[in-house]
Parts: C-alpha cells; sequence; structure tokens
C-alpha cells in the first residue's frame, strides 16, 4: 500500500520535471528570458531525478530507506522555500499552491507513514530497518577466508 502511495505520488514531480525540462517556462505557460529558462530547465531535471528516484525507494524501502528519508527532507525544504516566498510575495497560481500542498503536506504524511511502518517492524522483532548484520546502514558483515561471515553465516 505504501509502495502504490510513494509511486503515485512520485508521478507529480516525473510529469513536472519532465515537462519542465522538456518544454522550459512554457511548460509554465510563462514567458522568459533565457537565463531563467536555463534555470528552470535545470531545476526541472532536478525535479525529474527526484521523482525518478522516490519512484525506485517505494521498490524496497527497507534497503533504501537514508536515500527515502533524504529525498523527503529535500522536497520539505523546498515547500518551505515556496512558503517563504508565498509570505513575500503572495499567492502564485493555483498548480503552484498544489505542489505546496503536495510539498508540506503529502509528502510528510508519507514520511511519517513509513516512519510507522518501520517502527511496527522493530517492535515485532525484526532488525531494525536499513540495518545489515555489522549493524551499520551500508556496512557489510565482514567475511572470513572461506567467504562466511564471522557469526557463520554466508553474506
Amino acid at each position: 500500500m505504501i509502495t502504490a502511495a510513494i509511486r503515485l505520488a512520485a508521478l507529480v514531480p516525473i510529469m513536472a520535471g519532465g515537462g519542465g525540462a522538456i518544454l522550459g517556462p512554457g511548460f509554465l505557460g510563462e514567458a522568459a528570458g533565457p537565463a531563467t529558462a536555463s534555470h528552470l530547465r535545470y531545476l526541472s531535471g532536478l525535479l525529474l531525478g527526484l521523482g525518478l528516484l522516490a519512484w525506485w525507494c517505494a521498490g524496497a524501502l527497507d534497503r533504501r530507506r537514508p536515500l527515502f528519508e533524504a529525498l523527503c527532507a529535500m522536497v520539505v525544504l523546498g515547500g518551505l522555500a515556496r512558503l517563504a516566498g508565498l509570505a513575500a510575495e503572495g499567492a502564485p497560481p493555483a498548480p503552484h499552491v498544489l505542489a505546496l500542498a503536495m510539498e508540506l503536506g503529502i509528502v510528510p504524511a508519507l514520511w511519517l507513514a513509513t516512519q510507522a511502518r518501520w517502527a511496527r517492524r522493530v517492535m515485532a522483532g525484526a532488525s531494525p530497518p536499513g540495518l545489515d548484520g555489522a549493524g551499520e546502514v551500508g556496512q557489510k558483515a565482514p567475511l572470513g577466508r572461506d567467504g562466511a561471515t564471522r557469526g557463520g553465516g554466508r553474506a
């Protein structure tokens, strides 16, 4: 269920990022000079990448937890910047307000849902998500000469 929700939400930055990268300011129905258009295309490419990474993370949340959490943090930071712009300059057009709702509402809700899922698993006795036999993210348990872990099992 959470995988489907993350992938559904990831379609937003994938489509918006792809549209902005390909069409530039025209995607927003705006006119812009070359510098602004270039910046918009660059940021759209980042948005596309963020969406693709979120989609990928959804397929193996337990193994990709640190990356998923970092993506969520980046989206919330972007939303806070957008919120500051709204406070300083007034409300942007509706699609941007909807993006703000995604950035400061839906993404934090998905993050909270994954935290609850991971907490339930730990409470049920599973090893903490994202941790391997060495007890640290990304660290493999040391191998002996015969390829077995020091605990006797295979890596």
